[in-house]
């Protein structure tokens, strides 16, 4: 439980924290230093200084601060949109994007819904044959509406979907006309600005380029989605102008939300508490997959960061080590007896505890920019850049490497598979964690397996655990894999048999492609020296993942 003297420090500062003892007396050392040095207002002021001396990827990654303003002089334009869209007939809307482009947009799409008379969203972000197939048996293809989403209008698995649809619709509805079912959304003389020009999309937005993609959930990568779908994007953004407003540089350092947020996560992660797990309300959980990403892909380089623990089953407090710090974001209302017992054995167990609380789904908004936020701070707080991502690229080059070898020679390389995962986890060490990459589509049945498998990993090594799936997590946690710390066993679980699907005007399918990407993640995370083993199984089924943990773990 809290002492008097740490529950007396946080109401005076209206903290809603619980058993921080020194991680918040080494918080208000660092709100105080950054006092001195002027750092909010220096945020507000775009100063690349805060992080780093050079500008790059820096003085042109900060248009988040300001994009509130923006975009809420262009509701019009986009509910415009939105009721031509609804009025076209379209009876779904298909997002194919990944990470920045596609995480923000699932989460209200999860949150949300659709309202009456829109079409539902679909997210897919993810080049696995089984997961574009049950998309395509879910959808009527000339009633579809397909937003292609891409900071860089070039991201190979973003543009080899839009191929592989553009050809159904072509099917379906000739050349000429298959444009008006297709939307970018990108920056200015991208790519895929130039490519929807010549081939006749429907419109393009053209996105302020100086946000980056993990940034980018209040613009118009999240709010042309959202609007489709009928969400009342201006209570989002006014929710979200209102967090703005608590933020700024008038605002007393220790009453900033976003600043004490960034300060504490940051002064934690330097002191070993680096695995920031999440509890969430059910009816805004999805916001998890947002979260982790901005933290992950921001936090994650130069040997430091900050490791996001979300969906990863509640135990009992003696499973826990010392190296965690929790965040309960709860939604008023959402009653849900078992999670609120769960937090209280942690709380009176001693483990440190923040606690958020949300009035409705709309406040979503104020947690977009409070995070983001605080996700800066804590950049600075690490001594590191926010918002690049160096490591992404080694991945990435190492699957092109690998589709041009098949290209010529019409085989993939040989990587060897484990056959003994539980000798392989004697490597693991207290502070660790384990992190389940999973080459498979996430079906209920699935996810309940790995959540069964995440319990046991828990329960026997008393680590952390995160899951993702490929090659959708290669966008968000892949670069804190590479270049957060090393303390990280990687699991990579492949199945050996895919029901392909050809792509058009290339010589490798959608199922080639994603088992490139897990091939060049491999090699990627054996060139950086960490421990990983390769795993396969017979089919992507729950089945299959429960035998593995019979087999491991009986």
């Amino acid at each position: 439980m809290a002492t008097r003297d740490q529950t007396a420090s946080a109401k005076r500062h209206a903290y809603p924290v619980l058993n921080m003892g020194k991680r918040l007396q080494e918080m208000e050392r660092t709100i105080a230093a950054f006092e001195q040095k002027d750092v909010i207002n220096r945020i507000w002021h775009k100063d690349h200084t805060v992080w780093k001396q050079q500008p790059s990827e820096i003085s042109n990654r900060l248009g988040w601060l300001y994009v509130i303003d923006q975009m809420t002089d262009k509701i019009n334009e986009m509910e415009a949109f939105a009721e031509e869209v609804k009025d076209a007939g379209y009876r779904h809307i298909v997002l194919l994007g990944m990470g920045g482009s596609s995480l923000g947009p699932e989460v209200l799409r999860k949150t949300f819904g659709n309202a009456v008379h829109y079409p539902p969203l679909i997210v897919l972000d993810s080049t696995h044959p089984a997961w574009v197939k049950a998309i395509v048996d879910s959808i009527e293809i000339r009633h579809t509406l397909f937003l292609v989403s891409s900071k860089s209008g070039s991201t190979i698995e973003t543009m080899s979907l839009y191929r592989y649809f553009r050809d159904l619709v072509n099917q379906e509805l000739g050349v000429e006309k298959a444009g008006r079912n297709f939307v970018a959304i990108s920056d200015g003389d991208t790519p895929l600005v130039n490519l929807a020009g010549r081939e006749g999309f429907r419109r393009v937005f053209i996105n302020p380029s100086d946000i980056g993609g993990r940034y980018s959930v209040l613009s118009y990568f999240g709010l042309i989605p959202a609007s489709l779908t009928g969400i009342n994007i201006r209570s989002l953004l006014d929710r979200a102008l209102r967090m703005q407003e608590s933020c700024a540089p008038c605002a007393d350092a220790s009453e900033n939300p976003g600043f004490w947020l960034g300060a504490l996560i940051g002064s934690c992660a330097l002191h070993g508490y680096n695995k920031l797990t999440f509890i969430i309300s059910p009816s805004i959980s999805s916001a998890g997959l947002w979260l982790e990403q901005l933290i992950a892909e921001s936090t994650g380089k130069e040997g430091k960061g900050i490791i996001p623990v979300i969906d990863e089953p509640l135990m009992p407090p003696e499973y826990y080590g010392d190296d965690r710090l929790f965040v309960y974001l709860r939604m008023k209302g959402d009653t849900n007896i078992k999670t609120d017992e769960a937090v209280v054995q942690l709380e009176v167990a001693g483990q440190p505890i923040i606690q958020l609380e949300v009035s409705d789904q709309y406040d979503l908004g104020g947690e977009f920019f409070r995070w983001e936020f605080a996700t800066a701070v804590a950049g600075a707080v690490l001594d590191i850049n926010p918002f690049d991502q160096p490591d992404v690229q080694a991945a990435k080059d190492a699957a092109k490497q690998i589709i041009k070898e098949f290209k010529s020679s019409k085989y993939l390389p040989v990587i060897p598979v484990g056959n003994d995962l539980n000798n392989w986890l004697e490597q693991v060490k207290p502070y660790d964690y384990i992190a389940i990459m999973a080459y498979m589509k996430p079906t209920p049945a699935v996810e309940r397996a790995f959540s069964d498998l995440r319990k046991k990993l828990i329960k026997k090594y008393h680590v952390a655990t995160i899951l993702g799936y490929g090659p959708r997590y290669l966008h968000s946690t892949g670069q804190l894999h590479k270049g957060g710390p090393d303390i990280g066993l990687f699991i990579q679980i492949t199945i050996n048999r895919i029901k392909d699907l050809c792509l058009p005007g290339e010589h490798y399918t959608l199922g080639i492609l994603t088992e490139a990407e897990a091939l060049g993640d491999y090699r990627a995370l054996e060139s950086k020296g960490r421990k990983i083993i390769r795993l396969q199984l017979c089919s992507g089924s729950g089945t299959a993942v429960q035998r593995l943990i019979r087999d491991y773990f009986p």
